[in-house]
């Protein structure tokens, strides 16, 4: 086991300076396919060779570092490359789903997956770029066609700046997994086994060991399934968070960065008027001589700033806001001076301060000139009065679109992070908890309880595992282990005992034959011929396909080991009755009959001293029915047909043949053939005809049975055992 574990460690030890050197390469060959597009000038990426033959080579894992490794060192020159690791990833992850499932490896199979990879990421970076910028064909590799699309296709943006990246990248992709699969088919088998990403925390499997481990159907969901779950959510619920306060975030630091540059604004604004001229502004307007020369100042200095959407002065009265100066914009006309605007609904908190000339702080309204962040700068005269308040307003509108760039940035970027992070966590489950699960499951599936080879070969496959995991699944495969050898131990001992047990058994119903053997000295011969031939019945019926939902195992061995106890009764009848040297008279028939129904009661007595009572019920039921008659004329209760046991039918064809061709003490045994012909001629009235016919049937081996025992009375052995 230690070597194992050097050799494992070892080789994980390998596996990772192997998998840094080759996720730094294919970086490389991704960066530079770029450069190789750059140079040329090409209408293509070309940044995703390295990508794809990591992942055609190596798995998802090193597919989805070298893609989005190169997409994070493209962010130092061109930062929007960061956004579009989503791409990278996504390409990753297909292009291994179709590795796995064996598509790559024909060309009428390939080129569909290739087109779904090209379509996909086509239309990926054209949500990323609507995320991110909106349109106006900002420029990429895809805009001379975007355009052409635009203008002589589909004249919608979003439709043709789809249809264009798709156009470019199925063309892009097209080029690069085809050149990649050319590349991977064609590398050394040597070379690709020396390159392995597989963290196995077991000794690795074969590939059909793999396929059926990882083909298990679970009842409701799986492991994979449930831990996949389990971490979407939980990032998801922490994106969701984490994106909303950082939106909220940016958004009021957006609005704080515009509210000083509006007070910026307000402060150039207010250099420009005299204080003590608002009054006349307001109450004379373009007749005051300053007023013009005032308001076209304003209106130029408002018009510097491209966030400012108005700027103005008011003087806060009780009744309203009177207009001092409100210079006219592109848009609309100012408001003449004098005017009373009233107060928007947003503002009526600060009323107080503004009638007392306090600074307020910036205030965010959509009302009647629309969504703006306002400033209002208190403007005082020589005497230190506020005699008004010079007005910024900021367009929302930019502040939100603004924030909502800030979040698709923060959406892209924790897309690609989530997709990234649920592939290595799939990925580490898989080798860490659901592969070794899944073997130990398989390696005690193959566990019979029935075969002592299949539960060695058992035990020996869960110590091939050597499952290392260092947590509690190593835990549970060693108490696998320990349970498997305990039973495989346990099954042992039990069925040494149980041999041991069946061996008493069958001594015990040679004692009892023996016993009647000291009694009547042909009942002990009898017993083990009749034995002998309800064996051979059974074995021909199997053959001849008769009553075989009745023949089973279980049945055959039941009868044969009950065969020797079905005239146990005859312990009752009287020595007189049972060794008289004549034929017995009509009393004492009836007393020999009884030696049926005592052998039942004699054998129920017996069911509760043996531990498993199966063949004793066989036996009761042979001892009360075996001279029963198939035309109902036998006894002791007259049953007919198949309401007589299988069993009983099969021993009466025994007991008569056997009594026929037996000696006694009041006849001379029948020959053979008079006795086979006793039995054709009773089939159908005396016996049942399917098991006359079976024994008939079986003719050479009865002749043998008879023969061996008629050779040499009394001194012939049985063995239960022999088939």
């Amino acid at each position: 086991m230690s070597e194992l574990v050097d050799t494992s460690s070892a080789r994980r030890a390998k596996n990772i300076v192997v998998g840094v050197l080759f996720v730094a390469l294919g970086t490389l060959v991704n960066l530079a396919g770029a450069q190789l597009a750059t140079a040329f000038k090409l209408p293509l990426f070309l940044d995703c060779f390295g990508t794809a033959i990591a992942t055609m080579w190596g798995g998802v894992i090193p597919g989805v570092a070298v893609g989005y490794l190169t997409n994070v060192f493209n962010s130092f020159f061109d930062e929007a490359a960061l956004y579009y690791g989503l791409v990278s990833v996504v390409i990753a992850v297909l292009v291994s789903a179709f590795v796995d499932h064996g598509y790559f490896k024909e060309r009428r199979t390939a080129l569909p997956c290739i087109a779904v990879v090209g379509v996909a990421s086509g239309a990926l970076s054209t949500i990323i770029t609507w995320m991110l910028f909106g349109f106006g064909f900002t420029g990429g590799i895809s805009t001379p066609l975007v355009m052409f699309i635009y203008d002589h296709v589909l004249h919608v943006e979003f439709a043709a700046q789809l249809l264009g990246d798709i156009l470019v990248d199925l063309l892009d992709k097209t080029i690069v997994l085809s050149i990649s699969l050319l590349f991977v088919w064609n590398v050394p088998k040597r070379l690709r086994a020396f390159v392995s990403f597989e963290p196995w925390q077991q000794e690795p499997l074969s590939e059909r060991d793999r396929v059926n481990v990882r083909s298990a159907h679970p009842r409701v969901l799986s492991l994979r399934t449930k831990v996949v779950l389990l971490i979407s959510i939980i990032m998801l619920v922490v994106g969701v968070v984490t994106a909303m306060i950082s939106f909220a975030l940016f958004r009021s630091s957006m609005e704080m960065e515009q509210s000083h540059y509006a007070f910026g604004i307000t402060d150039v604004a207010k250099k420009a008027i005299d204080p003590d001229r608002v009054n006349a502004f307001i109450a004379h307007g373009e007749a005051e001589p300053d007023f013009q020369p005032t308001e076209d100042l304003l209106g130029q200095i408002r018009d510097s700033f491209s966030n400012v959407t108005y700027l103005y002065v008011y003087q806060i009265r009780e009744d309203g806001c009177h207009v001092a100066l409100d210079p006219d914009t592109a848009e609309e006309q100012g408001s003449a001076p004098g005017d009373v605007i009233p107060f928007d609904e947003a503002f009526r908190e600060q009323l107080p301060a503004l009638l007392a000339g306090e600074q307020i702080a910036p205030v965010v309204s959509n009302e009647s000139y629309g969504w703006l962040l306002s400033v209002y700068d208190p403007l005082y005269d020589s005497k230190g009065d506020c005699v008004a308040y010079v007005c910024a307003d900021v367009s929302m509108d930019q502040i939100m679109a603004d924030s909502n760039a800030f979040l698709a940035r923060v959406v892209a970027l924790f897309l690609a992070f989530f997709v990234a992070i649920c592939v290595i966590v799939v990925w580490l489950s898989d080798f860490s908890v659901i592969l070794p699960l899944n073997s130990i499951a398989l390696a005690t599936n193959g566990f019979a309880f029935d075969d002592e080879h299949s539960r060695e070969g058992t035990v020996e496959q869960m110590h091939r595992l050597n499952v290392r995991t260092g947590d509690e699944v190593e835990n549970l495969y060693q108490a696998v282990v320990k349970t498997a050898e305990d039973t495989v131990h346990y099954i042992a001992n039990a069925e040494e005992q149980a041999e041991t047990i069946e061996r008493m058994q069958d001594n015990l119903i040679m004692v009892m034959a023996d016993l009647l053997e000291s009694r009547d000295q042909f009942t002990g011969d009898h017993v083990i011929e009749t034995a002998a031939y309800t064996r051979v019945i059974m074995a021909q019926m199997r053959r001849d396909g008769v009553y075989l939902d009745q023949l089973t195992d279980e049945f055959v061995s039941d009868v044969a080991h009950s065969a020797p106890l079905h005239d146990i009764g005859k312990i009752c009848v009287p020595d007189a009755i049972l060794n008289k040297p004549g034929r017995l008279t009509d009393e004492e028939f009836e007393v020999m009959k009884g030696h049926t129904v005592a052998g039942a009661e004699i054998l129920e007595r017996a069911k509760g001293a043996v531990s498993d009572p199966a063949y004793l019920d066989e036996a009761k039921r042979l001892a009360m029915s075996h001279h029963e008659k198939w035309n109902g004329q036998g006894y002791p209760q007259g049953l007919a047909g198949e309401e007589i046991p299988l069993s009983a039918r099969i021993m009466a064809v025994a007991d008569v043949f056997d009594a026929l061709v037996s000696k006694r003490s009041y006849k001379d045994g029948f020959p053979i053939e008079k006795a086979l012909d006793i039995i054709r001629e009773g089939a159908g009235t005396h016996f049942d005809p399917q098991v006359a016919g079976a024994f008939l049937r079986a003719e050479a081996e009865v002749r043998h049975i008879a023969a061996d025992h008629g050779d040499d009375q009394g001194q012939q052995t049985f063995d239960v055992h022999d088939a």
